[in-house]
């Protein structure tokens, strides 16, 4: 008995126009908010009292951009220094730390492997407004309260990226290739190093964007340990811009556009790293 195979078509995968239609009114939705925080920030006080309001930008973003950058009492130039330092070494600092205690719970065989792992997903259902108390008191007793480094410490780790790497390694790194390299002599510094890192660049960009931007936009830590110092980050700069009783919203969205043109800058360069990482990640799974 012979069996006869059918050459079928390929199924055609493009989404109809409804679908397109509706990831167009997503997108104007989703960047109607900056945009129009564009156009309070080009504008003048009248502009922005007019009613109904020009929906169209005006020509005032570079006064409106120098007065943010000369108020003495805001720092605004040094917050978005201190943003990018803060950012970068909580960033640098969650991608090794995870990577490498990622890639212990996933390959290496240790007593209470899983108990640990259950510990650190648990830590993920605590709010951080609980720790908060607690974790300026530790400060105070280092002697950093009121310093960058009471803010980056807290941020070095997090749960969320060792679970993340645990499970990326698990399946992105062959258990093979790991015992191969051991039979090679070579420890596990050199494992991580030279077989884990390379494999993992996907979820590894994934991760520092996601903590970058998180790190970027952190409010609550920094306004209470770099509140009236002369180098706060810049979230809590705009909170200096949004204070007092008269507030000029042309100025503090002016302030609030600037400190968003990183995080644009960002995701447009690395937005593709995001999108791989996460089908590569779906593909393993």
């Amino acid at each position: 008995m012979t069996k006869t195979y059918v050459n079928r078509a390929p199924q055609d995968t493009r989404g109809t126009w409804l679908t397109y239609a509706a990831l167009v009114v997503v997108l104007l939705f989703s960047a109607f908010p900056v945009y129009w925080m564009f156009v309070i920030s080009t504008s003048t006080d009248e502009a922005v009292a007019q009613i109904p309001p020009s929906i169209l930008p005006g020509g005032e973003f570079w006064t409106n951009a120098n007065e943010v950058f000369t108020l003495n009492e805001v720092f605004f130039a040094a917050s978005l220094i201190n943003s990018v330092i803060v950012s970068s070494v909580i960033t640098l600092a969650t991608l090794f730390f995870c990577s490498l205690a990622g890639f212990a719970f996933a390959k290496l065989r240790f007593r209470g492997r899983n108990a640990l792992m259950v510990v650190v997903v648990l830590t993920l259902t605590v709010p951080s407004q609980l720790g908060i108390v607690a974790l300026y008191i530790v400060m105070g007793k280092l002697g950093w309260n009121g310093t960058l480094l009471a803010v980056i410490a807290p941020g070095l780790v997090s749960a969320f990226g060792v679970f993340y790497m645990r499970q990326f390694i698990a399946h992105a790194v062959p258990d093979e290739l790991v015992e191969s390299a051991r039979i090679d002599g070579a420890l596990n510094m050199r494992v991580y190093w030279n077989i884990v890192l390379p494999a993992i660049r996907p979820a590894l960009a994934v991760l520092g964007l996601l903590t970058f931007v998180m790190a970027w936009n952190d409010f609550q830590w920094p306004l209470i340990q770099l509140n009236g110092t002369d180098f706060p980050t810049s979230m809590v700069a705009l909170s200096d811009l949004a204070s007092g009783n008269y507030v000029i919203y042309r100025r503090v969205l002016a302030g609030a556009f600037i400190a968003t043109v990183p995080l644009i800058v960002l995701l447009l360069i690395g937005g593709r790293q995001i999108v791989r990482g996460i089908m590569e990640g779906a593909v393993k799974s």
